[in-house]
């Protein structure tokens, strides 16, 4: 964007650096993910959806799929009609098998486990995160990057992105929270607007009402019998006119339209896990190469566990073997501790389970994080101050998460969920 419109308002904080970082298709990303053949074929992620069973909603439309009238939110059924299975197009010889996608039931634990790993690059990439949902989170990087860097690091958050977990961002920057959404939203898929002090009302106004922040169907449709069809003519309009109609809230929607947005991003809470993940440019077997990785990240996540403030409990490691199978392992320790040695050791001891695996990535991971001012737990149960001998210490499929809660018992979810998929995409491929 170009341009100068001169001040944004009393109530604008143009000092801030905003972005906001939205997954496309979250939820069809993380079954190619499982699914590497379902890349660029029409998908389809519905809750409460079954195997070839037709009731459940449209969690997620992938692109492809979209071309065919696919929209979140509408009745399976529907979806069906215009867009077929393909193991039914396959035996049906009125369907058109080129006309045909694939359906698979949402699996929130695996989502969950994806975010996660967008989650801690994330956190590793600014301060200041507020995770609004599983693939959607705001950062405030104001401390770290300027203006004339922010497109430069915004392609790099996204690379990152894309290496390290294999999933797709947009990337909206701006000044404000709100303008920092709607960037994000602008060029989809794999977008990155930047938009810069000076610049948002120009930005924003040729937009659709619809678009500005907190204005939904109902308002938009008001707005529109009003004559207010942009965000332009919404930023334009009478204040006395918008709060007659809509009241304060009225004014506030103007005031986003106009750009000012006075809103700081603001952590939700403190994180329940910290991680730190890194891929091989090729999968590789090599034992040394893998423990000095796990080093290292091992390294990374004490650092960081240290600058937080945050003993914990549980050290884990993640392993993906090609082409994405999860793996995951934990320890528990009999309390919460500070101890970079015992981390690294731990993570290592974890690893020798997989020192003849093929490794595409690993991860290191600490959870179940104590933030109270207390002493550190006694570790006699570990001998040497290494770890598998404590009494209660478990190796588990513990969920590898970097801000969400702990999910025991997960095995990574290697395999497909939906049986009917293997079959039809080699049939089909």
């Amino acid at each position: 964007m170009s341009g100068d419109l001169g001040s944004l308002g009393a109530d604008a904080t143009p000092d801030q650096v905003v972005c906001h970082v939205d997954m496309d298709c979250f939820y069809a990303a993380c079954e190619r993910l499982r699914e590497p053949a379902l890349e660029g074929r029409p998908l389809v992620v519905g809750m409460g959806y079954e195997s070839a069973e037709t009731h459940g909603a449209v969690a997620t439309a992938s692109y492809e799929a979209r071309e065919f009238g696919v929209e979140s939110a509408m009745a399976i059924s529907e979806a069906l009609e215009r867009l077929p299975r393909k193991v039914d197009a396959a035996r049906d010889p009125d369907l058109d098998v080129e006309q045909a996608g694939f359906y698979r039931p949402v699996d929130l634990d695996y989502y969950d486990e994806v975010g996660a790993e967008v989650k801690a690059i994330l956190r590793d990439a600014a301060e200041v995160v507020r995770e609004v949902s599983i693939d959607e989170a705001y950062l405030d990087v104001t401390d770290r990057v300027a203006w004339d860097e922010v497109e430069a690091f915004a392609r790099d958050l996204k690379e990152r992105i894309g290496e390290e977990v294999g999933v797709v961002a947009s990337v909206g920057v701006a000044p404000t929270m709100s303008a920092a959404k709607i960037a994000s939203d602008y060029d989809k898929p794999d977008g990155l607007v930047v938009v810069e002090p000076g610049e948002i009302r120009e930005f924003l106004a040729p937009l659709d009402v619809a678009e500005i922040h907190n204005v939904g169907p109902v308002t938009a449709r008001q707005l529109r019998e009003m004559g207010i069809e942009t965000a332009g003519d919404l930023a334009a309009a009478d204040p006395e006119r918008v709060r007659g109609e809509f009241g304060e809230r009225g004014l506030a929607v103007r005031r986003y339209a106009r750009g000012e947005d006075p809103r700081e991003v603001t952590p939700v809470g403190e994180p329940k896990s910290l991680s730190r993940e890194s891929a091989f440019t090729e999968a590789t077997e090599d034992t040394e190469r893998k423990r000095e990785k796990v080093r290292a990240l091992a390294g990374d996540v004490a650092d960081r566990a240290q600058r937080e403030g945050a003993l914990y409990r549980t050290i884990g490691i993640k392993v993906v073997t090609p082409p994405y199978d999860v793996n995951t392992r934990a320890e528990s320790l009999p309390g919460p501790v500070d101890d970079p040695d015992l981390l690294e050791s731990t993570a290592l001891d974890l690893l020798a389970e997989f020192d003849d695996e093929r490794v595409r990535k690993l991860g290191v991971r600490v959870s179940k994080l104590d933030f109270a001012e207390s002493d550190q737990a006694s570790l006699t149960g570990f001998e040497g101050g290494s770890s598998g001998s404590a009494d209660g210490a478990t190796t588990d499929g513990e969920s590898v998460a970097s801000a969400d809660g702990d999910t025991d018992g997960s095995d990574g979810r290697d395999a497909p969920s939906d049986p009917e998929g293997q079959r039809s995409l080699r049939e089909y491929e």
